[in-house]
C-alpha cells in the first residue's frame, strides 16, 4: 500500500541533498537511500543499488520514487556503469513496482543529446532523436526507454528528467571556462525545486521526457517549454547562483 512517502535514491549526493532539502522544506515525508547516511535526514537507508533486497526495503510504502543514484559520468562500463546504472536501475524499477508507488522520476542527462548540442544552435527539444555522448549517456537512453515500458506495462507515471550540469566539487572552474557549459548549469536550488515539481505533477502524466537547467546566459541549449507546460516549473537561478564564492576564486 502506497502512502505520501517520497523515496530519494542517491540522497547523499550533490543533487540528492538539494532535493531532500527542498522536499523537507515543503513538508514532504522523505526517505533516503545511499551508500552513506544522508545529512539531516532521519529516515536514511544505507545500501547499494546492486543489492535488490536493500532497494526493495527502502521502497516499501513509497508513493513516489526519485531515482538519482548512479555512477555520475563516464566510467568503466563493466565495473561501474553496468552494475550501478543498469542493474541498479532494474532493482529500482522493480522495487518501485512492487511497492505500489504511483510516480517514478528518473534522472537522465542532457548528454543523451550531446552531438546535437555540439552541432546546432537551437534549443534541443525532448522529442529529438538522442545522440548519446558515450556509455554513461547511452545507459540513460536505456533508462528512459525502460521507464516508458514500465509506464505502459504497469501503469506507472514516469517522468524522465534530462538534467543540466550540477557540478561535483572541483568541476566549477571547468564550467566557468566554457560558454556552453554555463548555459547548461543546474543550480542546487533549481534542482531541488524541479524534483519537487516532478514528484507532485499530475498523475495524468503517464510518461514524459523533460529538460531541467537553470536560466541560460548566452543561448537556450535545451527547450524548457514542455517542462513549464507539464510540470509548472521554471528555473529561478543562473550560473553561478547557489555556489560558494570560494570555489571560483
Amino acid at each position: 500500500m502506497s502512502s505520501d512517502l517520497i523515496l530519494v535514491t542517491g540522497s547523499a549526493g550533490r543533487v540528492g541533498q538539494a532535493v531532500v532539502k527542498e522536499l523537507l522544506v515543503r513538508g514532504e515525508r522523505v526517505r533516503g537511500f545511499d551508500r552513506l547516511a544522508t545529512p539531516g535526514l532521519a529516515d536514511s537507508h544505507i545500501g547499494n543499488l546492486t543489492d535488490a533486497a536493500a532497494v526493495r526495503r527502502a521502497a516499501e510504502g513509497a508513493d513516489v520514487v526519485i531515482h538519482l543514484a548512479a555512477t555520475p559520468d563516464d566510467a568503466d562500463f563493466m565495473s561501474e556503469i553496468l552494475p550501478n546504472n543498469l542493474i541498479g536501475l532494474h532493482h529500482v524499477l522493480e522495487a518501485t513496482r512492487l511497492a505500489g508507488a504511483r510516480r517514478l522520476v528518473l534522472a537522465s542527462t542532457g548528454q543523451v543529446n550531446w552531438w546535437q548540442r555540439e552541432r546546432t544552435r537551437h534549443a534541443i527539444r525532448p522529442d529529438e532523436l538522442p545522440s548519446p555522448r558515450y556509455w554513461y549517456a547511452a545507459a540513460k537512453v536505456f533508462a528512459e526507454a525502460i521507464g516508458q515500458s514500465y509506464s505502459e506495462t504497469h501503469g506507472l507515471s514516469v517522468i524522465a528528467a534530462r538534467l543540466g550540469w550540477c557540478p561535483r566539487p572541483g568541476q566549477e572552474k571547468e564550467i566557468a571556462a566554457l560558454e556552453w557549459a554555463r548555459d547548461l548549469y543546474l543550480s542546487p536550488g533549481d534542482a531541488g525545486r524541479f524534483f519537487y515539481a516532478a514528484a507532485r505533477a499530475p498523475l495524468a502524466l503517464r510518461f514524459t521526457v523533460v529538460y531541467a537547467t537553470s536560466r541560460h546566459i548566452h543561448l537556450p541549449r535545451f527547450d524548457l517549454g514542455p517542462t513549464k507546460a507539464l510540470l509548472g516549473w521554471e528555473p529561478q537561478e543562473q550560473w553561478p547562483d547557489g555556489l560558494p564564492p570560494e570555489v571560483l576564486a
